[in-house]
C-alpha cells in the first residue's frame, strides 16, 4: 500500500505530463512491487475501480465517533481542508503499530516491511479492506474500516478513503498509463493502447499478459481504442484559411446517440460503448443484424433510435433521429430487452456506421479516411446483398461546395435532429484518443440553447471547492409578469472563473434568506445566461421540462431579475413531437 500511496501523492502533486509518465513507469518497473499490486494499480488508474463501498455520511459519523470531534468542529475542519478524505485522515489518531497482519501473503509482503503499519501490499488492502465492504451490513463495515485505520498512517488512510468512497481520481488519463506501460513492455504506444482496451480482471496473470501481448479468450472480442474529435471553435468565414478546400474533407452529420464499436470476429459479436463497456445485451437488434454480415469486421458508429420514414431512410429523406432521451430507455439494463418489443410502432434501433477499422482480421486504421470509407460502403453493400436488414447503415455524407454552404446546412441541424457536422480529413488515419492534427477529426456543433435565469439557491462544492458555494440552482418566471412565481428548472456548477466564483460566494453568504444544512436559499437577484444542448418535456420535474448538459455561459450583471426568461421561452425550444418523458439534468 505504501508504494501505491506514494505514487498517488506524487501524481497528484505535479501537472507535468512527462513527470507523470516517469512516475508511472518507475512504479511498474519496480521489482519490489508484486504483480498482484501492479495489476490492481493498473485497474485503479484506468477506471476499473470497485464501486462505492462506504457512504459519505456513514464515514463522517464513524470518524467523529473515533476522534470524539463535535459535528460543528468536524464541519469546520472539513471546510478548512476542503477534502473529506484528507480531513478524516488528519483527524484520526496515530495508527496502532501492534496490529496483527495475519492473513497476508508473507512472501509478497516481505519486501514491504510488514512489521510497520500501512505497509501491507495494495492487493491485500483492496481484497481485505475494500471489496468486503460492498454489500456488508453497517456493523461489519465499521469493523473493517476501524481495522484499516489501525494499520495505516495519514497518507495511506487518505488514499484508502478515496478508494472506499468511489471518488478515486488522480488526474491521470488512460493515455498516460498506456505510454508508461509501453515503455515498460518495450512496445509502441499504439500497441499498448490496444492491449489496455477492455482489460480483464486485475490479476497478476492478466497484468503479465498485458505486458507480453498474450491474447486471452476474454480479449478476443475487445474493441480498438476510440478516436475522438476535437471541437472546432471557428466560424465559416475563417474555415477556408484554417482548413483549406472543403473537398479535402469527408463531411458527415454529428448524431446525438451512443458512440459504439460493433466487433465481429470468428462469427462472434460484441458491442462496446465509447467508455469501453460491453453493452451487447442491450441491443439484440444489432446483434441479429451483425449475424448477417458476410465478413468479420470492426465498425465504428453511432447507435440511434430512428423515427418515421421506414427502413432505409436517411436524414435527407422522411424520418429523423429521435431525441437521446428515447435511447436512454436502453441504457444500464441488466437484462436484455425482448427483440420483439419495440420502443414505438414508428421507431427502430439503428447503427449508423461511419468507419471500418478492421476487415477479416486486417487492421485498417493506418489507411487514409477515404479508403476506409470506400471499404465500409463495400462491406455494408455486401451485407444488404446477403439479405440482412438495414439496422446497420452507412452514415450519409454531406455534400457542399463551399464553407458558406456548409454553414447554411449546419444551421439546419436541430431541424434534422442532429448536433452539427463532423469534419474528417480524407487523407487522415484513425488515431487513438483526442489529438490535434491538421488531418484529424473535428466536430462543428451548433451553438447551444440559452436562456436568462436567476439563481435561487446554492450549495458548497466538493474537494478543493468544499469551502466555496459553487453548485447553483436556477429558476425561470412561470409567466410573463413581473411578480410571477419563480420555478426551478436546472442546476449547474461549471462556467465561472475562479474570481467570479469567489465573488459570488461572498455575495451568497451575505444574501442568504434560508439555511438548511449546506443548502442556502438566496435573494433572487443574480441573473445568469445558462447554456444547454437540448430540452425535453418531463413530468418528473417541477418545471415540466428537463435540459441536457446545463452550464453557465455568462454572469449577466447587466440585467435585472425582472427581465429573465419564462417557462414559455423554454417550452418553445422543445422539438415538435418530443412530448415523452425525457432525461436530462434539472
Amino acid at each position: 500500500m505504501r508504494s501505491f500511496t506514494r505514487l498517488y501523492l506524487d501524481l497528484d502533486a505535479t501537472q507535468s505530463t512527462t513527470e507523470k509518465v516517469d512516475l508511472l513507469r518507475a512504479y511498474f518497473r519496480d521489482g519490489r512491487t508484486p504483480d498482484r499490486d501492479k495489476a490492481w494499480a493498473l485497474a485503479l488508474l484506468t477506471g476499473n475501480r470497485p464501486k462505492r463501498a462506504a457512504s459519505t455520511a456513514a464515514l463522517k459519523a464513524l470518524a467523529r465517533d473515533a476522534t470524539g470531534t463535535p459535528k460543528w468542529l468536524f464541519d469546520a475542519c472539513y471546510e478548512s481542508v476542503g477534502d473529506l478524505s484528507e480531513t478524516i485522515a488528519l483527524l484520526l489518531p496515530d495508527p496502532d503499530t501492534e496490529t496483527d497482519t495475519a492473513g497476508s501473503d508473507r512472501a509478497e509482503a516481505a519486501a514491504h516491511s510488514a512489521d510497520s503499519p500501512g505497509t501491507e501490499p495494495l492487493h491485500e488492502t483492496i481484497e481485505r479492506r475494500v471489496l468486503p465492504l460492498i454489500g456488508a451490513d453497517d456493523d461489519a463495515k465499521k469493523s473493517i474500516i476501524r481495522e484499516a485505520w489501525a494499520r495505516m498512517d495519514a497518507d495511506d488512510r487518505f488514499v484508502y478513503h478515496k478508494l472506499i468512497r468511489g471518488g478515486f481520481r488522480v488526474g491521470v488519463q488512460k493515455k498516460l498509463v498506456s505510454r508508461a506501460l509501453a515503455g515498460v513492455a518495450g512496445v509502441d504506444d499504439k500497441v499498448m493502447a490496444q492491449r489496455l482496451v477492455a482489460s480483464t480482471e486485475p490479476t497478476p496473470e492478466a497484468y503479465r499478459a498485458t505486458l507480453s501481448g498474450e491474447v486471452s479468450a476474454e480479449r478476443a472480442l475487445a474493441p480498438l481504442p476510440f478516436y475522438l474529435a476535437t471541437p472546432l471553435e471557428k466560424d465559416a468565414s475563417s474555415l477556408g484559411e484554417a482548413l483549406g478546400d472543403p473537398e479535402a474533407w469527408q463531411i458527415e452529420w454529428k448524431y446525438d446517440g451512443i458512440r459504439a464499436q460493433l466487433v465481429r470476429r470468428g462469427g462472434e459479436i460484441a458491442i462496446w460503448s465509447r467508455g469501453e463497456e460491453l453493452v451487447t445485451h442491450q441491443f439484440p437488434e444489432l446483434v441479429a443484424a451483425a449475424r448477417g454480415l458476410p465478413r468479420d469486421c470492426v465498425l465504428d458508429g453511432e447507435i440511434l433510435i430512428w423515427t418515421g420514414g421506414g427502413p432505409g431512410r436517411t436524414p435527407g429523406d422522411a424520418g429523423m433521429p429521435a431525441p437521446f432521451a428515447d435511447l436512454q430507455t436502453r441504457l444500464n439494463r441488466k437484462a436484455a430487452p425482448s427483440p420483439q418489443l419495440g420502443l414505438f410502432q414508428t421507431s427502430r434501433l439503428v447503427m449508423l456506421a461511419f468507419d471500418l477499422l478492421e476487415l477479416d482480421g486486417a487492421d485498417l486504421r493506418d489507411r487514409p479516411q477515404h479508403e476506409r470509407r470506400g471499404l465500409l460502403e463495400d462491406c455494408l453493400t455486401d451485407n444488404a446483398a446477403h439479405d440482412a436488414t438495414d439496422t446497420i447503415r452507412v452514415s450519409p455524407l454531406v455534400e457542399a461546395e463551399t464553407w458558406a454552404d456548409l454553414a447554411r446546412l449546419r444551421a439546419q441541424s436541430r431541424a434534422r435532429g442532429v448536433e452539427g457536422l463532423m469534419l474528417k480529413h480524407r487523407s487522415g488515419p484513425y488515431r487513438v484518443g483526442r489529438t490535434r492534427s491538421d488531418t484529424g477529426w473535428f466536430k462543428w456543433k451548433v451553438d447551444p440553447f440559452t436562456v436568462d435565469c436567476v439563481m435561487v439557491s446554492a450549495q458548497p462544492g466538493s474537494g478543493r471547492r468544499a469551502s466555496l458555494y459553487t453548485d447553483y440552482t436556477f429558476a425561470l418566471r412561470a409567466t410573463d409578469t413581473p411578480d410571477a412565481e419563480l420555478v426551478t428548472f436546472a442546476k449547474a456548477y461549471s462556467g465561472l472563473t475562479q474570481d467570479e466564483i469567489e465573488t459570488l460566494d461572498r455575495w451568497i453568504r451575505g444574501n442568504t434568506t434560508q439555511k438548511n444544512g449546506p443548502f442556502r436559499a438566496v435573494k433572487p437577484e443574480q441573473v445568469f445566461e445558462l447554456a444547454f444542448e437540448g430540452v425535453q418535456r418531463s413530468p418528473r420535474h417541477k418545471s415540466g421540462l428537463a435540459v441536457r448538459f446545463p452550464r453557465i455561459s455568462r454572469w449577466r450583471t447587466d440585467k435585472p431579475a425582472s427581465e429573465i426568461d419564462t417557462l414559455d421561452t423554454l417550452r418553445a425550444m422543445v422539438r415538435p413531437g418530443d412530448d415523452d418523458e425525457g432525461g436530462g439534468d434539472a
